[in-house]
């Protein structure tokens, strides 16, 4: 392996850091895009039992709550407005979910940055290597053609090196993708089912209540 990467020439130092980099990211994003980690799967029972039961949960509890997972920080965000009618509290929940999304997708474009630059290191040093071959005909030191075919050989040993990184850099670009999706749907259904249940239960009011202060309110300068 390491014969090869020395015969694709200086050209080969940038795919392998490309293909380590790439490494580093998928493993990280894997770990961070467990399903179990982002959406705990009752953790809206949880919030919602322990509100019906002691008829309101403090502000520490619900800032742990947001500390402990994305869900969370949408879920308890909801909880901490509800007092100020449903319109605050949906629009809050929302704010926190594209916060979440937004940091959730952290480092996956350059999965797709990797898989896109990653075969043209490999094509420019495939051509690169082929110039130099035939610059070495034309001024005379290459006379063998079996010499032309290795030097041509090895220039190509940068373009499968490029593809080598690239393919997996796609497909995992692709795939977080997809889970990004995925886990922005779970926030969408579990913060519409805690609004629901909400009202449902008479926790939440659909209008703003006149007796609280606004947090939309500016104070009114002297």
């Amino acid at each position: 392996m390491w014969e090869l990467v020395k015969a694709g020439g200086w050209l080969m130092a940038p795919i392998v850091l490309c293909s380590i980099l790439m490494l580093v990211i998928i493993m990280e994003r894997g770990f961070k895009l467990r399903l179990t980690q982002v959406a705990p799967p009752t953790l809206r029972e949880q919030l919602l039992n322990r509100l019906l039961t002691q008829g309101d949960i403090d502000r520490e509890a619900l800032t742990a709550v947001k500390q402990h997972s994305p869900l969370g920080d949408i879920l308890a965000t909801g909880m901490m407005y509800r007092q100020y009618g449903l319109a605050s509290m949906t629009m809050h929940m929302e704010n926190r979910a594209s916060v979440q999304v937004h940091a959730l997708e952290k480092h996956i474009n350059m999965l797709g940055t990797i898989g896109a630059i990653a075969p043209l290191l490999g094509l420019l040093g495939t051509v690169l290597g082929i110039i130099t071959s035939f610059l070495a005909v034309t001024d005379g030191s290459m006379q063998d053609p079996a010499m032309l075919a290795a030097g041509v050989s090895q220039a190509l040993i940068t373009t499968a090196g490029g593809m080598v990184v690239a393919i997996p850099a796609v497909m995992a670009y692709r795939y977080f993708q997809r889970r990004i999706v995925d886990i922005n749907a779970q926030f969408e259904q579990e913060a519409g089912l805690l609004v629901q249940e909400l009202l449902d239960h008479q926790q939440v009011s659909v209008t703003t209540p006149t007796n609280l202060p606004s947090t939309q309110t500016l104070p009114r300068s002297a």
